[in-house]
């Protein structure tokens, strides 16, 4: 089983931006993504629909280990 930890920039800042999001969407977004994808400075991105969001698209940004959630927003922009 794989474990997931958040940076302090995720608990101290995005959950005080998105105090709607739960972690466990975010670990659900790694582990169901339609798109991943490097980004720069050794992190990833990874999409995947949420249901409570009304089906829109959460995307998650993990530190190169692809296990430490760093970023999450729901991505106005994505297209499958």
């Amino acid at each position: 089983m794989v474990s997931y930890s958040f940076t302090d920039y995720f608990e101290n800042e995005v959950l005080r931006k998105r105090p709607y999001l739960q972690r466990a969407w975010c670990v659900y977004v790694i582990e169901h993504a339609v798109r991943m994808e490097p980004q720069e400075q050794n992190r990833y991105r990874f999409w995947a629909a949420i249901p409570e969001l009304g089906g829109r698209y959460l995307r998650v940004v993990t530190l190169a280990d692809k296990r430490t959630i760093h970023n999450a927003f729901p991505d106005r922009g994505f297209t499958p």
